[in-house]
């Protein structure tokens, strides 16, 4: 007889993003001139193409791979070493921070990486998750079985939810108890908030005075505008020896369908054994993407590679600034519209709140019809996320003005 893994029965209905696309097709059919209108603000997909610098490196690895001189197999699991060094020099030494070459870890998507890290990570460990939060934290978890069963609500026994709030600006604040593990996001998807240096400080001091482990996405920090905001936790003394940070060349590079990321892992981070010996966390993860893992395209290491060069880094830049112009149009069009507005400043996502009396899953259906635009309901990033709704400024200039007009012409 074979057994399932009965963890994923208890994960609470569908994953956000299909539900969300099993509503937006379901309206699409019946209404077949709004689906002709429809604009798509909802997936935190990104619409640019490719940056030239990257499209040139991806051609001439093509290229390289058609002859048999040098064509290229099976690379290393963890990267080819010229783009662990570019990024380890380029994103954290140039800025004065200590990260080695082989404490970079490449791989296909942080989305994979947060989930990933858990096979490192044992059963026993006391996860701390903000509240709301993007849902891969809680879900892998799950499926894990680290969380324990889920009550009426949808919250999870063994989790400790961490609410983010406007009047903590949505930023979590550490807990009374101890935990073990806490998975943190800044900037933050989905509120746009990002952590300020004394905020994170609190965090790593916590971090070191309960032996726990920070997993700290910084996914977005590309689109840090406002100064003294860290763009790594490394920033803050003491991190390398409590924290992980997952990156991505998703967004800052438009390589959602290309598929590049890479993860820190300091030498000097240690974890307890079932007995409490004191080990490090580096060769595990290192075994556990050697055993599991064929590394990441030779092809698409190249393009992640010219990201670093002179002319990749404007190109970067100009997609930046596309993606944030429409954070602002939106985030102005919102306003206009009377909804109260958050985020939107250092991430390309705009934080809304819903009329009063309306939930996030009928600003979804009513948005969508009325508007004929997807946004993501709030409620699928948790219960704190109930009473709002999330707008990705990941789309065309002209898209990002026309939804800000639909918005504004709505009727609540």
């Amino acid at each position: 007889m074979a057994y399932l893994n009965d963890n994923y029965l208890k994960l609470q209905a569908g994953y956000l993003f299909p539900e969300i696309g099993r509503r937006v097709k379901a309206f699409c059919d019946a209404h077949p001139a709004g689906a002709q209108r429809l604009i798509r603000c909802g997936i935190g997909d990104v619409t640019e193409p490719l940056p030239p610098a990257v499209v040139g490196a991806l051609h001439r690895a093509v290229d390289e791979m058609a002859s048999r001189a040098t064509f290229k197999g099976y690379g290393p699991e963890q990267g080819y070493e010229w783009l662990r060094a570019a990024i380890a020099q380029h994103d954290y030494r140039d800025h004065g921070l200590e990260v080695a070459d082989d404490e970079v870890f490449v791989s296909d998507g942080s989305k994979c990486d947060c989930g990933n890290i858990l096979d490192i990570l044992g059963a026993r460990n006391r996860i701390a998750i903000t509240n709301p939060v993007y849902p891969v934290y809680v879900d892998t978890n799950v499926m894990a079985g680290h969380t324990g069963g889920a009550n009426a609500s949808g919250a999870y026994s063994r989790i400790v939810y961490l609410p983010c709030r406007a009047r903590n600006g949505f930023v979590p604040e550490p807990p009374r108890r101890a935990v073990d593990v806490v998975y943190l996001c800044s900037p933050n998807n989905p509120t746009g908030a990002a952590m300020t240096r004394d905020q994170l400080e609190a965090w790593v001091k916590y971090a070191l005075a309960h032996n726990a482990l920070l997993l700290y996405d910084a996914a977005y920090e590309a689109y840090i505008a406002e100064p003294g905001i860290p763009h790594s936790v490394y920033e803050i003394p003491g991190a390398r020896d409590c924290a992980i940070e997952f990156r991505s060349f998703s967004k800052n590079g438009g390589f959602t369908g290309t598929r590049c990321a890479f993860t820190i892992v300091p030498k000097t981070l240690l974890a307890s054994t079932r007995t409490g010996e004191r080990k490090p966390l580096h060769p595990l993860w290192q075994r556990r993407m050697t055993t599991k893992f064929n590394g990441t395209a030779y092809i698409i290491q190249r393009g992640a590679e010219a990201l670093y060069t002179p002319e990749g880094r404007v190109q970067v830049r100009a997609l930046i600034e596309q993606y944030m112009g429409n954070a602002k149009i939106l985030r102005v069009g919102a306003r206009r519209a009377g909804l109260k507005v958050f985020g939107g400043v250092n991430a390309p996502y705009i934080w809304v709140r819903t009329p009063k009396g309306v939930t996030s899953w009928q600003a979804f259906d009513k948005i969508l019809g009325d508007a004929n635009v997807v946004i993501t309901p709030g409620s699928g990033f948790g219960s704190k996320g109930e009473g709002y709704f999330r707008i990705s400024a990941f789309n065309s200039r002209a898209n990002a003005e026309e939804v800000a007009d639909r918005l504004k012409a709505m009727a609540w």
